[in-house]
C-alpha cells in the first residue's frame, strides 16, 4: 500500500521511467587518477555502455515510442558527443550527474561548487539548455548539494530514498521534488564487477539479476505508485541483459496501464496536480540536522 498515490494521467495506475547513469569511463579515471588512463580492460568495459549499449538502448526506446532520462558526468559529455547526440535525437532527458563522477561529499564546499559549476555549463553547451534534474554520484549528496540544485533552479534530484514515490524537499531557500531511489532498483549489486573501484558482485545471470527489477514493477503497479530502474549502459545494456529488460518492457506496455516519461515531465505532472489542488505531496524539511547527532 502507498498512503498518498499520485493520480497519473489518464488513469495510468504506474509512472515508470527506466533511467540511465551513462559513466562509461570516467570511473576508472576518477578512482585510478594516476594510471586509470592506462588500465585498458576497465576503459574498454566503460566505453562499452556510449558506443555499443546506448544505440541499442535508445534503437528499443524509439520503438517502443518512449523517451526517458539519462544522468551523465559532463566529462562523458564531451568525451562522447554521438552518444549525446543519439540521446538528444531520441528526444530524451539528461540531467546533471557530476563533472567526472566525483563524490561531492568528499569536497569543501567551494570545490564542491567549482565541480558542479562545470558540469553545469557543459550541460549547457552540449543540449542548449540548463539540465532541470540531478543524481549524485554513488547517491552522495549532502545539503550543500540540495542548495546547490534550488541556487540553480532544478526541479528535482533523484538520489534520496525517503519514501516509495516522488516527495517535496523543502529548504529555507526553496524546494525541488525528489524521484527516490533505491539499491534493489539498481543494476549494480546483480552486475557490477569491478575490482578496480572496490566492487566485486557475483555476477548472475541476466533473469536472475533483472528478476527484483520485476518484482517491484508489480508492487508498485499493484499500488499506484513509481517504477524507476537506476541502471548503467554498461552493464544492464550488454546483449542479453538488455534482451531481457526489452521483453519484459514489451508485455508491460502490452498488457499494462503504465505512462512513461522522462523524470522532467513526471515532476512537471505532479506540480501540475499540486497547483489544481488534487494532489498534495509529501514534504520533508531539510536540513535534517544543524550538527553532528553524538557529542561529548
Amino acid at each position: 500500500m502507498i498512503q498518498n498515490p499520485i493520480p497519473w494521467p489518464n488513469g495510468a495506475r504506474c509512472a515508470c521511467a527506466v533511467t540511465f547513469d551513462m559513466d562509461a569511463d570516467s570511473l576508472i579515471h576518477i578512482s585510478r587518477p594516476v594510471d586509470g588512463h592506462d588500465r585498458l580492460y576497465p576503459i574498454t568495459m566503460g566505453k562499452y555502455g556510449p558506443t555499443v549499449a546506448i544505440p541499442r538502448i535508445l534503437e528499443t526506446y524509439r520503438r517502443l515510442g518512449i523517451k526517458q532520462s539519462f544522468f551523465i558526468p559532463a566529462w562523458c559529455i564531451e568525451q562522447y558527443p554521438q552518444a549525446i547526440d543519439a540521446i538528444l535525437e531520441g528526444g530524451h532527458e539528461i540531467g546533471h550527474h557530476g563533472y567526472l563522477h566525483e563524490d561531492p561529499t568528499e569536497h569543501s564546499g567551494a570545490e564542491q561548487k567549482y565541480w558542479f559549476d562545470r558540469a553545469f555549463e557543459v550541460h549547457k553547451k552540449a543540449t542548449g539548455k540548463p539540465p532541470r534534474g540531478y543524481r549524485g554520484p554513488v547517491y552522495n549528496v549532502n545539503q550543500t548539494v540540495i542548495d546547490l540544485l534550488i541556487e540553480n533552479a532544478f526541479v528535482y534530484d533523484s538520489s534520496l530514498m525517503a519514501d516509495d514515490i516522488p516527495y517535496v524537499m523543502q529548504t529555507p531557500a526553496g524546494a525541488l521534488y525528489e524521484m527516490p531511489v533505491h539499491w534493489g532498483t539498481d543494476d549494480w549489486p546483480p552486475f557490477a564487477h569491478y575490482a578496480e573501484i572496490g566492487y566485486m558482485m557475483p555476477v548472475r545471470g541476466p533473469s536472475d539479476g533483472l528478476r527484483a527489477f520485476f518484482e517491484e514493477f508489480e508492487a508498485h503497479y499493484e499500488a499506484g505508485g513509481f517504477w524507476m530502474p537506476i541502471v548503467h549502459p554498461f552493464l544492464t545494456g550488454r546483449l542479453a541483459r538488455w534482451r531481457q529488460m526489452e521483453k519484459f518492457l514489451e508485455e508491460v506496455m502490452n498488457t499494462k496501464d503504465v505512462w512513461f516519461a522522462p523524470l522532467e515531465e513526471i515532476a512537471a505532472h505532479i506540480k501540475s496536480v499540486t497547483d489544481d489542488g488534487s494532489y498534495t505531496p509529501r514534504v520533508e524539511h531539510l536540513p535534517y540536522y544543524e550538527g553532528p547527532v553524538l557529542q561529548r
